[in-house]
């Protein structure tokens, strides 16, 4: 800053206050300066880029809104843009975010193998990305964060096992383009195999679902069916959304309730089948941890600071700092202590097809 040199008299006063004013304009609000993409200072908050495969689902919208919350809570600005699915729409949108100058980018990959072309291309501008939720394989992320998804797997699979230990059942995969779908089954198997191998469970069915969809599990479910003669034990459905899909084809053959369905998300929908007793349990991975621990790690990483992770995940061409929240199992018998009792889904929403006096206490 210029030294000032101030006269006497009331044009001193004058200068004198003038001066006052500055040096409260200067101190007061004062944008924080960030390296920009080049390495050279910029003024203002700190922007981050992130990059959705999709918001038709109830989960990815409250990720969304998480993120952006806590973001803010942070003071920095969030440039969101969804995919609806597509590969190529989602590399030109980080792309374009990219070109507007973030400081980091989140990438919630549709295909973690595509999603590679946009962490080099971030890398070549000097922007650090973090792998949210899903995997981003053969590149180099800064940071992966998720829930351990390996064990979401062992849990649906180990709930529908303790309850029906012989039978045939049917596995229901995600998009075989998510490399979380991948872990999911490895999980699944973890647990399943030795009673396989021991003759004590049958795979009647085991494939699946296009982009994680409904009518693509119904199907799925709907031929299971069929091929077993009605003989379907439990159904291992990936997520809430295979097993709504799941449910569907088990009501029309009314066999829904007596046949065990797996979920994941705690989805809405899929709470009020549990309470109906046609879905047997959904993984509750409470994303608001996930959300603001990925909003924190976006702001540290934007400012050059380290953040600390729990472990390291290859993702066939490095090991990636990872951080790996825990999930867990919700029934009948815990909804309210979970779900409810987090902000996650609200009593009244959850219970809404049971009479008020039959619903339990908040």
């Amino acid at each position: 800053m210029k030294n000032f040199k101030l006269s006497r008299g009331a044009g001193g006063a004058a200068g004198f206050l003038l001066l006052f004013a500055f040096l409260a304009a200067a101190c007061v609000n004062q944008p924080q300066e960030q390296a920009d993409n080049q390495g050279g200072p910029r003024k203002g908050p700190i922007r981050i880029g992130l990059s959705m495969d999709t918001l038709k689902e109830e989960r990815w919208q409250r990720d969304r809104d998480l993120f952006l919350a806590r973001a803010r809570e942070l003071g920095a600005e969030v440039l969101v843009q969804s995919a609806n699915g597509d590969d190529r729409v989602q590399v030109q949108q980080a792309d374009n975010l990219l070109t507007q100058g973030v400081d980091v980018l989140v990438v919630i990959p549709h295909n973690g193998e595509v999603a590679a072309t946009i962490v080099e291309a971030a890398k070549a501008k000097g922007v650090p990305v973090i792998s949210y939720d899903r995997l981003i394989r053969s590149s180099e992320p800064a940071l992966y964060i998720s829930f351990d998804n390996e064990k979401v797997g062992e849990l649906q699979a180990r709930y529908l096992l303790e309850r029906a230990p012989k039978g045939n059942y049917v596995l229901i995969g995600g998009a075989p383009t998510d490399n979380n779908a991948l872990l999911f089954r490895k999980g699944q198997m973890n647990v399943l195999k030795p009673a396989v191998d021991a003759g004590d469970v049958k795979v009647v069915s085991d494939l699946w679902a296009r982009d994680w969809l409904a009518s693509e599990a119904l199907r799925i479910t709907e031929d299971a069916i069929t091929k077993s003669g009605n003989q379907v034990t439990a159904v291992v459905a990936s997520n809430d959304a295979t097993a709504g899909g799941a449910v569907s084809a088990l009501e029309v053959q009314k066999m829904a309730g007596k046949v065990l369905v797996s979920g994941q998300d705690a989805d809405l929908a899929a709470l009020q089948r549990i309470v109906a007793g046609t879905q047997s349990m959904t993984v509750y991975k409470p994303v608001h941890l996930l959300a603001r621990r990925a909003a924190e790690a976006a702001v540290a990483l934007a400012r050059g600071e380290k953040v600390p992770t729990t472990s390291a995940i290859n993702n066939g061409k490095v090991d990636v700092p990872s951080i790996l929240l825990e999930p867990v199992v919700v029934d009948k018998t815990n909804i309210v202590g979970t779900v409810v009792k987090d902000g996650y889904q609200k009593l009244e929403a959850v219970y809404e097809n049971v009479p008020p006096d039959q619903r339990p206490k908040p």
